[in-house]
């Protein structure tokens, strides 16, 4: 059971209504659900018996319990994403964008890489190769997760860097700016103790100061006309509308209205997601451009000027040539085992792969295979 912290049943409250915020109350103390969003690169069809298309993504599927991800190959192959049915919500309302092919987006506050990954997949559907996605984190320790992330999802038109917002400069190179800024996580209570733990009015305070710090540093790189997505994964007005109004009219932007998306709450700005509502946790999300007549679509500078990392090393070597493996082979390659494959096996450098999709490399040897996947993402269980 969570114990709420003093002054949170309040807040919330004042910004959802008395009703809305028991039912909330209630669902937070309920076991969180389970969600995955494929790659469409890679997956077309969910590979988990029972699953509910989620209504707002394509690509999103609720599951009827958790599996034991770790143990599942397709995941290290990046061919789908554990991702919250209402952190969905972000890609929904991009995917309804006037975007042109070329587009360049930033997304900025980005770890561990659920939005990036699925901003990627709605451009690479929409535009092919022709945009550019950079994805940011400045925290050291969440931008190498994020990094990994990327490299596992294996799109080469998103590329990762890690900046302070300020250090990004006043060029206007990006037609989407996406922010999920750090916020009180109020969203986040019943999977994060850490966030019940941490959480105050002062905290509220802080958050929401502090969201407008990053969203001024970052202003000047949205082109005018560019779309602005905001977003947190908490539920109280003063970091949600509150900030949302303070953009518009200190930055100088229109606030977009949004199409209902049911289960979502309609506030005045934007969408919310709220458990007991909604299957998932919390997530707010608002749409807004930036005042000034759109420019020309920018063609990829920002992976030089920045120095992003483009992560390709899930990607087959070029003589390279593929090898299947079954279900234990795979993970016995994930686990950092050696392989001793059938004589037919190729010798030399071999791409591995399970059910068609590359999973790294190996040297084959004949007498055995040795295991050349990176050790920083190797599997740490048992085997089964």
């Amino acid at each position: 059971m969570i114990a709420f912290p003093e002054g949170f049943q309040e807040l919330l409250a004042g910004s959802v209504g008395a009703d809305r915020a028991a039912g909330v109350l209630e669902a937070l103390q309920a076991a969180p659900s389970v969600s995955i969003r494929l790659n469409p690169a890679k997956l077309s069809a969910c590979p988990f018996p029972n699953a509910t298309p989620v209504p707002w993504s394509p690509y999103g599927f609720l599951l009827p319990e958790r599996p034991v991800f770790t143990l599942d190959p397709l995941f290290h192959a990046g061919a789908y994403y554990v991702q919250d049915t209402s952190a969905m919500l972000v890609g929904h309302i991009f995917r309804q964008l006037e975007l042109e092919p070329g587009a360049c987006v930033l997304d900025l506050c980005a770890a561990p890489g659920g939005k990036t990954t699925d901003l990627a997949a709605s451009l690479r559907d929409r535009f092919g190769d022709h945009f550019t996605l950079l994805a940011n984190e400045v925290m050291r320790n969440r931008y190498a997760v994020l990094r990994s992330n990327v490299e596992t999802w294996g799109d080469p038109r998103v590329g990762t860097v890690s900046r302070d917002p300020s250090a990004f400069g006043d060029s206007p190179l990006f037609d989407v700016v996406v922010a999920d800024v750090p916020c009180s996580g109020e969203g986040m209570f019943r999977k994060d103790a850490l966030a019940v733990a941490e959480w105050s009015p002062k905290t509220v305070e802080f958050c929401a100061a502090r969201a407008r710090r990053i969203l001024r540093d970052i202003w000047p790189v949205l082109k005018p006309g560019g779309f602005l997505l905001y977003s947190t994964c908490t539920f109280n007005r003063l970091e949600n509308d509150d900030t949302v109004s303070w953009i518009a009219r200190e930055l100088g932007a229109d606030i977009l209205p949004l199409p209902e998306q049911a289960p979502a709450v309609t506030t005045e700005h934007g969408l919310l997601m709220l458990p007991g509502l909604v299957p998932g946790e919390g997530q707010y999300v608002a749409a807004l451009r930036k005042h000034g007549s759109p420019e020309t679509c920018f063609s990829g500078r920002p992976f030089d000027l920045f120095r992003a990392e483009i992560p390709a090393s899930s990607a087959p070597a070029a003589d390279a040539p593929r090898w299947e493996l079954d279900r234990l082979s795979a993970l016995h390659y994930l686990h950092g085992d050696a392989l001793v494959l059938p004589p037919e096996a190729p010798t030399g450098l071999l791409t591995l792969c399970y059910l068609g999709l590359p999973l790294g490399q190996g040297k084959n040897l004949g007498k055995r295979c040795n295991n050349l996947y990176p050790k920083a993402k190797r599997i740490r269980m048992d085997i089964r």
